[in-house]
């Protein structure tokens, strides 16, 4: 699949998500900051896999040197370590951070 046939899939799933979050959100004014955090931390991990993904890819298809691999790996496990920290500053859980992306499946 090529990151245009993804990035499509993508688009049509927010779509398909507006259609089920509602309009408007009761805060929590107590929840707020833990409720922002999960949302925030929920769309870096999207990015994650995604950047992931298409490293893979990359990798896979011989367009990159072994040093570009090497800073590449190194900086997709500081940012996996990153969030494992922001996740236990506010205590949220990988199972928090799921999401049903629909034909795309769940983000795992």
């Amino acid at each position: 699949m090529t990151i245009d046939a993804e990035l499509d899939d993508l688009r049509r799933e927010v779509e398909r998500l507006r259609g089920i979050l509602p309009d408007r959100v009761d805060v929590d004014p107590d929840a707020v900051e833990n409720g922002l955090a999960k949302l925030v931390l929920t769309l870096i991990e999207v990015l994650r896999k995604v950047l992931e993904h298409q490293a893979v890819r990359r990798m896979e298809g011989g367009h990159l040197s072994d040093a570009e691999i090497e800073k590449l790996g190194i900086a997709l496990l500081r940012l996996n370590d990153r969030m494992q920290e922001m996740k236990g500053i506010f205590g949220l859980t990988d199972d928090d951070l799921q999401i049903d992306l629909g034909p795309l499946g769940t983000l795992r």
